[in-house]
């Protein structure tokens, strides 16, 4: 079973959001996301600057298997990105809600985040996957 930690927020497209002290928030793929694409070999990073609106394409992880676009869980601006993955994509692998994150955004509204999953309900997402 995947792991989900329960501070965080989901999306239906396995993306984990945190939100952090200073209003903005974190974005990563979840750990049930790094299993079934396996082990990740290139990491497409956003710009920093980039405004995507809500289920654009913000990111793309590619692993022996295949690409996966990583979407933008509402419309916002990167603020900074992970560079470290550039040269280590196997940090999604080994800690995806660690040092594997993707990228820090601002989102465009408080209530932005209203509309994500908590823990719960994003567990039952994948309890209905595997049926």
């Amino acid at each position: 079973m995947s792991e989900v930690p329960g501070d965080l927020k989901y999306t239906k497209d396995h993306e984990w959001i945190r939100l952090e002290d200073d209003g903005s928030v974190t974005l990563g793929i979840t750990d049930h996301a790094q299993e079934s694409l396996g082990d990740l070999v290139f990491v497409e990073l956003p710009e920093q600057g980039d405004s995507p609106g809500a289920g654009d394409g913000i990111a793309v992880v590619e692993s022996v298997k295949a690409a996966s676009d990583v979407y933008a869980p509402f419309e916002c601006t990167v603020e900074e990105i992970n560079g470290t993955l550039a040269d280590e994509p196997e940090k999604v692998n080994s800690d995806p809600y660690g040092g594997g994150w993707i990228a820090r955004l601002a989102p465009a509204s408080p209530a932005a985040l209203d509309d994500l999953l908590d823990a719960e309900a994003y567990e039952q997402l994948l309890a209905e996957a595997e049926d």
